[in-house]
């Protein structure tokens, strides 16, 4: 059973890191990504998408 959570936690690390990546974060307080806990990927990846978000909502707002 151990084996299993360690291999889906790892699993996920890894999708999150990826996404980041793809989004142009490679580090976080001066800290690899792959240094961080799954709860610091997973807080960094909300900030970036409503970051996004609130970006896209901005320009949506805002019309040429």
């Amino acid at each position: 059973m151990k084996n299993i959570l360690r291999t889906a936690v790892q699993l996920k690390k890894q999708k999150l890191i990826n996404k980041l990546i793809k989004s142009g974060i490679y580090k976080r307080d001066n800290k690899h990504l792959y240094e961080l806990t799954l709860s610091d990927l997973e807080n960094e990846y909300k900030y970036i998408e409503k970051m996004s978000s609130d970006r896209n909502k901005k320009l949506n707002l805002n019309p040429l």
